[in-house]
């Protein structure tokens, strides 16, 4: 993968998370009220948005610090996105695999932290 694929499917995940959060704003919002999980959309959305503007900076800089792109985005995916699908689901042990994402976004972070040139 070169930088601009990683820009461009950067913004598109900066896309859907924009869109997401509309959504469970207005159309989504009397699901995520009866499943009681609006704090929960809330949070998929702000990590999602974060590490989007994250994976854009990366993506901008050369040279690609590709590993940390792969963590970071595949974080957003299984982060944001089982806590979107539990949100909406009520599926709780959905729950469960939550952290493996978090854990691709600190994974992510500590490469950026440890990287050898600036």
């Amino acid at each position: 993968m070169n930088s601009f694929t990683a820009f461009r499917l950067s913004a598109g995940l900066g896309f859907l998370a924009v869109a997401l959060g509309a959504f469970g704003a207005h159309n989504f919002q009397a699901v995520l009220l009866q499943n009681n999980a609006l704090e929960i959309w809330k949070t998929a959305a702000l990590y999602h948005l974060v590490h989007a503007a994250v994976l854009l900076f990366i993506a901008s800089r050369e040279p690609l610090q590709i590993w940390a792109w792969r963590l970071m985005f595949g974080g957003v995916l299984i982060f944001s996105g089982s806590l979107y699908i539990l949100a909406l689901s009520n599926v709780r042990w959905l729950g469960a695999i939550t952290p493996l994402g978090g854990l691709g976004l600190l994974a992510g972070w500590l490469l950026l932290a440890i990287k050898t040139r600036p």
